[in-house]
């Protein structure tokens, strides 16, 4: 005869669900497990993106900081560049400024010296119409007419010979 138990539905019950537990489950297993490891690869895949991005973001960093501290230096230089070509324009303004100084001082000095020597020469011209007037009245005075003229004639030529 045959168990009791076999004759329970319960029991087939069981056994069906187990059954069709041990056919599911192979599929199902492999299912899972190539989910599994294809979320596994996407996220391996996603990491090495992510690494490859953080070396980028890093290498990309550091070209800028590079960058940065070149642009920096060059503008160091523009400035320093800058200060020597406004000292340069400042020494060469002093140096322009004062040999136009210098020129004008030699200029003022040369037209005192013309102004010195005209009036010197006006003098001259002045003391000699005075001492030829002076003779003049002088011979007339104590010479008679001819004699006084051609003494005068003679003296009045020989003056300009006098003052060479």
């Amino acid at each position: 005869m045959m168990p009791e138990f076999l004759r329970e539905p319960e029991f087939w019950i069981l056994v069906s669900a187990v059954a069709l537990f041990v056919v599911i489950w192979k599929p199902l297993k492999r299912s899972l497990i190539g989910s599994l490891d294809a979320r596994a690869e996407r996220l391996r895949v996603e990491l090495e993106e992510a690494r490859k991005l953080s070396e980028d973001a890093r290498r990309l960093l550091a070209d800028y900081q590079k960058r940065e501290r070149e642009a920096s230096a060059e503008a160091e230089a523009i400035l320093a560049h800058g200060r020597a070509e406004a000292e340069r324009a400042a020494e060469r303004a002093a140096r322009d400024l004062e040999e136009a100084l210098l020129r004008q001082r030699r200029h003022a000095e040369e037209r005192i010296a013309q102004a010195e020597a005209r009036a010197l020469s006006e003098i001259r011209a002045a003391a000699v119409d005075l001492a030829i007037a002076a003779a003049r009245e002088t011979l007339v005075r104590e010479l008679d007419e001819a004699r006084g003229s051609r003494l005068i004639d003679e003296a009045i030529a020989a003056v300009p010979k006098g003052l060479q």
